[in-house]
């Protein structure tokens, strides 16, 4: 009978949140890696993956949960983190540019050193042998990465993809236990991405856990054993490859398209309501005789087709006002004054009768135009 133990967690975020003034960055993110285990996290631009980062690395202490490293909840300081077995690299290359490439390896190897400063004062048998040791490690790391060769050039000389794996070497110097990836890729041309890849692979194959940040989706969905996905600083869905990668959430989420339960969805209702209880309702105004300002822009040399016979709707009869109901019937130029015959003539009831074509401008044989109520010029 065959019995599989569980794997041992090597991380434990539980509740996780980090505030900043009254925005909420990451807000209850809880994450378990577990030893020899690849993780991945995605997420749109601005989702709080490198705060998240930020949070477990100590450089940022958390408004609320917790971080623990195979059991022990780690201290707020970058230091005492990395001494726990956490190591890390960042999204920007941060190496030492006037460093050789030895040199930046054996920065990564001070938390494993315990030589002081008298020690390196006085540089005495002990310090001699720690640094033989150092030197022998780093050596190793560089030949693991494929920089052994380049040993003394200065980090700033190397190639963009060589820097980001001279970051990685660093990071392992310090013998982590888990080791932090964020955007390892980014830049990087397909070749130099596939060698990436590999190289996850054997740090893997060397028994460290590793979490990676990183935006190239099929990069990251052919590396990880278990993804995880945060939107606006929550985890959306964690699973396998095809899992994520099939969710109709995450598909929304990278596309734009908001979908029901997103996160923000409360604030954006709490906004919305505010904004509607503030807001008086419209008030609504008749709409002005359309046939008027028609008649008012036409030009008034050019001939005037018959009209149509039309009935007054109720809302015409109650707008309509008698110098509107005239200016139907006869053409006049914007700038002239009615004469008086024609305001003697508009009907004092307020109600107007239709235009039917018995009173509409007919043409004459010469193409002017003549009015029963007589000439408007």
């Amino acid at each position: 009978m065959t019995t599989t133990t569980a794997p041992s967690p090597v991380l434990e975020a539980t509740g996780v949140t980090m505030r900043f003034g009254g925005l909420t960055a990451v807000r209850n993110v809880d994450l378990t890696v577990n030893a020899g285990e690849i993780v991945g996290l995605i997420g749109p631009n601005g989702a709080g993956k490198t705060t998240f980062f930020n949070c477990l690395t100590g450089l940022y202490v958390p408004t609320e949960g917790k971080v623990a490293y195979k059991g022990t909840v780690l201290p707020p300081k970058p230091h005492l983190v990395t001494s726990a077995g956490i190591a890390r690299t960042f999204q920007n290359i941060r190496l030492f540019a006037n460093m050789t490439v030895l040199e930046n390896v054996l920065v990564g190897r001070h938390t494993r050193t315990k030589e002081g400063l008298w020690s390196a004062l006085l540089r005495g048998p002990g310090f001699r042998k720690a640094e033989a040791v150092s030197r022998e490690r780093a050596m190793e790391l560089l030949e693991f990465i494929g920089l052994e060769h380049k040993a003394d050039h200065l980090s700033r000389n190397l190639p963009y993809g060589e820097q980001r794996k001279l970051e990685i070497a660093r990071a392992m110097a310090s013998e982590p236990g888990l080791l932090l990836l964020d955007e390892p890729t980014a830049g990087m041309n397909p070749q130099e991405t596939r060698a990436t890849e590999d190289l996850v692979f054997a740090i893997r194959d060397r028994g460290i856990a590793v979490l990676v940040i990183e935006h190239d989706m099929r990069f990251i969905f052919n590396l990880s054993d278990r993804v995880a996905c945060l939107v606006q600083g929550e985890k959306l869905v964690e699973g396998t490859s095809e899992v994520v990668q099939g969710d109709e959430r995450v598909i929304a989420a990278y596309l734009g398209t908001p979908f029901e339960g997103a996160p923000g969805d409360e604030e954006l209702a709490e906004v919305e309501a505010a904004e509607a209880a503030g807001t008086a309702p419209a008030t609504t105004t008749t709409p002005v005789t359309e046939a008027a300002d028609t008649t008012q822009a036409a030009d008034p040399t050019s001939p005037t087709e018959p009209t149509e016979p039309t009935e007054p709707t109720e809302a015409t009869a109650e707008t309509e006002t008698p110098a509107t109901t005239e200016a139907t019937k006869t053409p006049a130029t914007p700038a002239a004054a009615p004469t008086d015959d024609t305001a003697d003539e508009a009907p004092p009831a307020p109600e107007a009768p239709a235009v039917t074509p018995a009173d509409a401008d007919e043409p004459d044989a010469h193409g002017s135009t003549t009015s029963k109520e007589g000439n408007a010029q």
